[in-house]
């Protein structure tokens, strides 16, 4: 991290960082280092950018004062329902979508995460997936295949709907 990053942030606002991800992204069974690994990356890419830097510090600010309001505590201190009802009250704030846009990609390609969710990693280094168990999936119920019994014509569903010869909808 640089330092000026670092100075930035106190440990009070990281803590609402990691908090923020872990009611973001909720799994139970993950430990603290993947949520923390992921805030360190969104406190480094916001020293590229003033703006974004500046959006993120007052936004975890926002979080904290917000949870006083309305819960009289600090952000950290709320259980997971409380918190989740105030990210989903600023869900459309910038700083709240760059964290989200950071986080789908740093939480998720982290190893210890992919260790935690059965991933075993791309396959191509590993000679591919057709003969190296493709259909190992023993965490997922097994699917339900019937056969389709609907209708046989077009259903018009909208006034509009009509069959194109030329492949699209007119």
């Amino acid at each position: 991290m640089a330092a000026s990053t670092r100075a930035a942030f106190t440990p009070e606002a990281r803590a609402n960082l990691v908090r923020l991800l872990r009611a973001a992204y909720p799994h139970p069974s993950f430990p603290d280092g993947p949520y923390e690994r992921t805030a360190d990356t969104i406190i480094d890419q916001v020293d590229e950018s003033l703006w974004h830097h500046l959006a993120l510090v007052n936004g975890l600010e926002s979080l904290d004062v917000a949870a006083q309001r309305s819960r009289g505590t600090r952000f950290v201190d709320l259980d997971d329902e409380q918190a989740l009802a105030l990210l989903r009250g600023i869900e459309d704030a910038e700083f709240f979508a760059f964290v989200r846009g950071v986080t789908v990609v740093t939480l998720y390609n982290d190893h210890e995460v992919w260790d935690l969710l059965g991933y075993e990693g791309e396959s191509f280094s590993q000679g591919g997936y057709l003969h190296r168990g493709f259909d190992d999936l023993d965490w997922l119920p097994t699917p339900r295949i019937e056969e389709y019994d609907g209708p046989e014509r077009l259903v018009e569903v909208a006034p509009d709907d009509q069959l194109s010869t030329t492949g699209g909808t007119n």
